[in-house]
C-alpha cells in the first residue's frame, strides 16, 4: 500500500446528508491519518503542554501558547476526519461486477475536443489528485463521464466553452 505523506483533503463540500464515496485506498489514508493524530501526535503534544504549564507564567510561555494552538488544529482535523469517515461509503472498483458503463472507481480513457487522449480515474473527493489522473466523482469531467459507455460522446463544460469528449475505454481495477 502506498502511504500518503501529505494530509488528505477533507474540505471539499459533499452536501447535507450526502454519502462520501471513496475507494478502499482513500478510506485507509483517512483512517491512517486519524490514527496518527489520535495515538501519537495528540498524546505527545498534551505532554508538552502539561510540561510547559508546570513552568509557571503561561502568558509568555511560547511552548504553552504554541502547544495550545497546535492542539486546537489537531482537534479540528480529528473532528473533520471523523465526520468524513462516518459518512464514508467504501466502493472497491476491483470488486465491481463487469459493466460497460462508467461508475465510481472507473478508469476512463477519452478523447478531448482537440483529439488528445486522456485517462482519468474517478475517486472520492478526499482522495482526488488531478496530477495523477485521479478526479473527484463530483468534478465536471466525472459528471460528464458517469453512466456513459465506450463510444459515447459527452458534452463537457470547460472554461473555454463546451467541448465534446468521446469515451474510448473503461476499466475497473484496484488502485495502487
Amino acid at each position: 500500500m502506498v502511504i500518503r505523506t501529505e494530509a488528505v483533503r477533507t474540505d471539499a463540500p459533499l452536501g447535507q446528508g450526502a454519502k462520501n464515496y471513496m475507494t478502499p485506498r482513500g478510506y485507509a489514508w483517512l483512517k491512517a491519518e486519524l490514527t496518527q493524530l489520535l495515538d501519537i501526535e495528540r498524546p505527545e503534544l498534551v505532554k508538552v503542554i502539561a510540561w510547559a504549564a508546570s513552568n509557571g507564567d503561561r502568558s509568555e510561555n511560547g511552548d504553552y501558547i504554541y502547544g495550545k494552538r497546535r492542539l486546537r488544529e489537531i482537534d479540528r482535523r480529528i473532528h473533520a476526519l471523523t465526520k468524513r469517515l462516518d459518512r464514508a461509503e467504501v466502493v472497491d472498483p476491483a470488486a465491481r461486477e463487469k459493466t460497460e458503463q462508467v461508475f465510481f472507481g472507473a478508469a476512463v480513457t477519452y478523447l478531448d475536443g482537440v483529439g488528445k487522449e486522456h485517462t482519468v480515474t474517478i475517486v472520492g473527493v478526499d482522495e482526488a489528485d488531478p496530477k495523477r489522473g485521479e478526479v473527484s466523482w463530483l468534478s465536471p469531467i466525472a459528471k460528464a463521464l458517469l453512466r456513459r459507455r465506450v463510444g459515447d460522446v459527452a458534452p463537457l463544460a470547460t472554461p473555454a466553452g463546451e467541448e465534446e469528449i468521446e469515451i474510448l475505454g473503461i476499466r475497473y481495477e484496484a488502485l495502487p
